[in-house]
Formats: structure tokens, sequence, C-alpha cells
């Protein structure tokens, strides 16, 4: 007897804004976005030469900084948005993340194209979601364009959560 079986093409979209400039974000979205770029300044990057600094912003109005800490024996190191999640939830663990920026730079300079968190620091910022029940605005720095997304589940749409275990 054969079966008949149904497929069906489905498509995932995603809402962001983006914008030009940090002249276009408002006072304390620019002075965020500054923090993550003088953070990656003091980033260890020595084998990438890719130096990303994270700053967030916590609902109790203060601000964690982060950068990647690369390590010969990989993946030992650690990107700079999870240095700085990381740090803001050992320090403040009852204070959420409202607003988390994120840039990098080369030796050409600042990341033409807005900087994208990896897969595991998608995932990280998930969990930190989850833990206390509100989205993480994300505000991802480029040189010619600034993308501001409203919550991780924009860029991890099949997420992974506590539910799912």
């Amino acid at each position: 007897m054969d079966k008949t079986f149904f497929m069906e093409q489905k498509k995932i979209e995603i809402e962001y804004t983006e914008i030009d400039s940090i002249d276009e974000l408002s006072t304390t979205d620019a002075y965020l976005v500054a923090k993550a770029r003088e953070v990656a300044n003091n980033a260890w990057a020595p084998y990438s030469n890719f130096f990303v600094g994270a700053a967030v912003e916590l609902n109790n109005g203060k601000i964690v900084t982060g950068n990647n800490q690369e390590n010969a024996a990989y993946p030992s190191g650690l990107c700079a948005e999870r240095v700085a999640l990381f740090a803001a939830n050992a320090n403040y663990p009852n204070s959420a993340v409202k607003t988390m920026a994120v840039t990098a730079f080369n030796k050409n300079g600042l990341s033409e194209t807005p900087v994208k968190p990896c897969g595991a620091c998608r995932q990280a910022i998930l969990e930190s979601e989850l833990r206390f029940e509100t989205p993480i605005r994300l505000i991802l720095d480029g040189k010619s364009k600034i993308h501001i997304i409203d919550g991780i589940k924009n860029l991890l749409p099949f997420s992974f959560g506590k539910d799912d275990l």
C-alpha cells in the first residue's frame, strides 16, 4: 500500500532595525556601543587578530563589559559576549540583561558589517533570556550599518531551552 506524504515548505523571517551609524542611536545605546568598542581594544586575540568587545546594560543600570579571550588550545578561549554575560550573571545574579552591544575590529579597523554572535553565544544569550523571562535587545555594531535585534530568538529561531529537556 502506497503512503501519501504531504510536505510543506515554510519560511522563517526575522525582524531587525538597521541604522547607518552610532550617531543615530540613543545616548544610552551609543554609550553602550562605545564601551564595547573600548573594551575590544583589550581583547586577547593573538591568533585570529579579531578583537571583539561586548557591553551589557543590566536592569539595575549597571554596565558590564567583556572581550574575547583566545587560547592556543582551541576551543579553550571564550567569546566577548559570553565573557560579558557570565560576568554580569556572576556579579549581579538577580539582574536581567536589558541590552547587549557587540563590536569587532581587525587590522583593517572596525568590522565593515555588523558583527554577529556565534552559535554558542546565541545559546548563552537565550539561557539568560529564559532565566530572567525577558528578551535581550542586541546592538550589533559595524562600520557601514548597525543592526538592532529585539530578542535572541530572532537569531536562533529553532532554539533549545529548558522546555526541550
